[in-house]
């Protein structure tokens, strides 16, 4: 459903809203590096995000991404459609281009509930609920 740079933004702002308490910014190299993604991919996502206000940066020596307290707030689906767009939860599950309550394909109704449900998962959930459990050791952003 969602694509693999929109996981990995998700990721990169639950990092950055990890640091948030200490008020500490991360740079591009270490944050590629605790999600395990490419710095090349992250560095595009986070141009992006910092583009949709979704994350801040600042240039210089002592420079680098965080977030700030309203963004801490914002749900997880402004990161989904900063990445993905609007239309992931509206898409087929098996990629049709023409699937519909009036020409399902196979598995229409099914993955429509799933897809509902993850979307009101992602409605839900802020930003802030999810670096909770990372920073408690209880869950992870790698692996």
């Amino acid at each position: 459903m969602l694509s693999y740079t929109c996981k990995t933004a998700i990721k990169a702002v639950i990092y950055l809203a990890s640091k948030f308490e200490k008020g500490e910014n991360a740079g591009i190299k270490e944050i590629a590096e605790y999600i395990d993604a490419s710095e090349h991919t992250v560095g595009k996502l986070l141009q992006t995000l910092v583009r949709q206000r979704i994350i801040n940066s600042v240039k210089g020596p002592s420079g680098g991404f965080y977030i700030s307290r309203e963004q801490i707030k914002q749900p997880i689906i402004t990161i989904v459609e900063a990445i993905d767009g609007k239309q992931v939860f509206k898409e087929c599950g098996l990629g049709l281009s023409k699937c519909s309550a009036a020409h399902p394909c196979p598995i229409h109704n099914e993955y429509k509930e799933a897809r509902n449900l993850v979307e009101k998962l992602f409605t839900q959930k802020k930003v802030a609920d999810l670096r909770e459990p990372v920073n408690s050791g209880m869950a992870y952003l790698f692996g």
